[in-house]
């Protein structure tokens, strides 16, 4: 159960992040919050400098061995700049690692294959069983109220596994979370992967290890893919982490859009945000995973990236509120299907969210929850949402993903260009 010293939420007067944010946030004297504040510095940082640091780091990992760096990738966020960057601008021959996380939208499988195809990269994926991944969302929804742990888990140490069985030293990530939503160090800090902030944050303060033996089925051997290497076998090898959004200004919009002109990296909208270049790689994340995150905190992705988008200049604090309203309304679509694959029931899944409620939000009476607290500005009309989301303009294409037809599949292969 979440406990709070605050007796209120408190939302940021620039961006209406609101206090309960999962990663913590500190509001100075005018009420704004720490992810606005470090954004801003942004805004006066020596990012030609901070460039110029970025290439002296990656120098001396060039021509090491086959390659010169690890990059984790998905089919969606980030992936195809991070490739591009590291290719392009930093002069570096990555080998791509994916970790699958099992909810692949068709249009995320055949991006992923599109990204080492045509940026020519070598891939190392892995895969879990079904079976197995199953018996693990199941106790982690218990447990912490949580689908995506079992995908974290993989996807934050699938990389450094392979950084030290091949002894390739150097991984570089995209933006670190932490930084740009929350503020919770100066891009001047140039912090660093570790396993703590995986643990503390990424995994919700549960570690793999934790999970051994819960169930008969949960055996050291199961989980043991997800245990990160040791610190000996970390300093045998120097194996360090880095983020670019350190080093670069990151705005994910720009930046995909030149992917889109590049490499063909195509947009699809999705019901709950205006962002359609995000995430468009899993069925769940902007829709179940979504709906836990609004039942948890109170709020849900589109908070994250109206935050963003405030920012960055391209909305105001009032329309943001009012797209936040309305893209919180929207439908969960495949809510029965996930339930039906765990094998529970719904009264069984919102049982598993309920002990993780932040009582500062919601209010049960009458056996019905009701939310406690709220932001103004919750009236628009339709032809407002219209006209902010043509203003925005993320790119869109909607046309059906659920096939892949002859063209793609071989390109998926590595066949065609």
């Amino acid at each position: 159960m979440l406990q709070h010293i605050d007796k209120k939420i408190i939302y940021c007067k620039k961006c209406l992040y609101p206090s309960n944010h999962p990663l913590n946030l500190s509001f100075n004297a005018k009420g704004i919050c720490s992810g606005c504040v470090v954004h801003e510095e942004k805004d006066n940082y020596d990012w030609i400098k901070a460039l110029g640091e970025l290439k002296k780091i990656v120098a001396s990992y060039q021509n090491q061995g086959s390659h010169d760096c690890i990059v984790p990738v998905c089919g969606a966020r980030d992936s195809y700049y991070i490739v591009h960057f590291v290719k392009h601008v930093l002069n570096l021959n990555p080998l791509l690692v994916s970790y699958n996380r099992h909810y692949n939208t068709a249009l995320g499988i055949q991006l992923l294959e599109r990204l080492r195809t045509r940026l020519g990269c070598d891939i190392v994926t892995s895969t879990i069983a079904p079976s197995k991944l199953k018996l693990i969302i199941q106790q982690t929804l218990s447990l912490k109220g949580s689908i995506h742990w079992a995908y974290l888990a993989g996807s934050t140490v699938f990389p450094v596994q392979v950084a030290v069985k091949r002894k390739i030293p150097l991984i570089i990530w995209g933006a670190h979370q932490g930084i740009d939503q929350v503020g919770m160090f100066f891009h001047k800090d140039q912090v660093e992967m570790t396993r703590r902030y995986r643990k503390e944050h990424d995994l919700l303060g549960l570690e793999p290890e934790d999970l051994v033996n819960k169930t008969a089925e949960l055996t050291e051997k199961l989980l043991s893919p997800l245990f990160y290497p040791s610190d000996k076998a970390l300093n045998n090898i120097g194996v360090r982490g880095i983020y670019l959004n350190n080093f670069i200004y990151w705005d994910s919009k720009q930046q995909h859009e030149k992917m889109i002109a590049l490499y063909g990296y195509q947009p699809y909208s999705l019901s709950r945000t205006f962002d359609s270049y995000n995430d468009i790689d899993c069925q769940y994340y902007m829709d179940v995973h979504d709906e836990i995150k609004y039942l948890k905190f109170g709020f849900s992705k589109i908070a994250d990236q109206v935050a963003r988008e405030i920012r960055l200049g391209r909305l105001t604090k009032i329309e943001g509120a009012k797209l936040i309203h309305y893209f919180q309304k929207q439908a969960i679509i495949n809510r029965n299907k996930l339930m039906q694959w765990l094998e529970i029931s719904l009264n069984d899944f919102y049982a598993y969210i309920e002990p993780f409620r932040d009582p500062l939000v919601w209010e049960k009476q009458n056996n019905q929850w009701f939310k406690k607290t709220n932001f103004d500005y919750e009236k628009y009309t339709d032809d407002e949402i219209k006209t902010l989301l043509r203003r925005l303009n993320f790119q869109s294409h909607q046309e059906k993903t659920t096939l892949l037809f002859n063209k793609s599949q071989l390109l998926m292969r590595g066949w065609a260009n």
